[in-house]
């Protein structure tokens, strides 16, 4: 079972890197609200600084959407979902393999991108850190419960906007905690463990919740 995990996370990355797309996209994405923002807000740094890791974290979340209809409307057309679906391997390891990837190539850019992008909202290296602690802890959640709107929408062309609407409301508690996290981290009164395992947990449970109602999800779309 991990040699059909690690070949099917390896093939969709190959396919990401010849393709490009989401990943790069996101990053674009990602840098555009961060930069924007202080231009709405004007040139107030301590403004900025109190309220940046509240930026970067829903930057993240919007970048996250990006591409997430790809990860599997892509193999729905071209027919590779359907041998998936009938190969030996459970789906939950298909789905598993296929949001990882999307990860690596998404959740994980943001979190390391974050620290670079944290100087546009004045972030003090400690809020830097701290941010991209909490993204890369906390971005794996957000995959893995688009991941589910994925696979609702994987049989709907330019299902983007449905996807949207669905798994917007449930990234809220994974956004309300890394901000949080940040801001126990800065000073608040509340230890910054305390929200970062919740945010670990989060992540944990969306990983098993997520894969296992992907999988169902796209079982009924058949």
């Amino acid at each position: 079972m991990i040699r059909v995990l690690v070949a099917l996370v390896r093939r969709d990355l190959v396919l990401a890197s010849r393709v490009g797309g989401s990943g790069a996209l996101s990053l674009v994405f990602f840098l555009m609200i961060v930069a924007l923002v202080p231009f709405a807000l004007g040139p107030d740094l301590n403004l900025l600084s109190r309220i940046g890791p509240a930026i970067l974290w829903l930057s993240a979340v919007l970048a996250t959407l990006i591409g997430l209809d790809r990860i599997f409307q892509a193999d729905e057309e071209d027919g590779s979902l359907d041998l998936m679906t009938a190969s030996p391997a459970p789906l939950e390891l298909v789905v598993l393999a296929k949001v990882l990837a999307h990860w690596l190539t998404t959740g994980l850019p943001l979190a390391l991108a974050s620290p670079l992008f944290g100087l546009l909202v004045a972030l003090s290296p400690t809020a830097m850190g701290a941010t991209a602690l909490t993204l890369l802890v906390g971005t794996p959640a957000l995959t893995f419960i688009g991941a589910v709107g994925a696979a609702l929408t994987a049989s709907i062309r330019r299902g983007g906007l449905i996807l949207a609407i669905v798994v917007l409301p449930l990234m809220i508690p994974t956004l309300i905690f890394g901000v949080s996290a940040v801001d126990s981290a800065l000073g608040g009164t509340v230890p910054f463990a305390t929200p970062l395992i919740i945010l670990g947990a989060l992540s944990l449970i969306a990983a098993v919740v997520g894969t296992l109602a992907a999988a169902a999800a796209l079982r009924w779309s058949d």
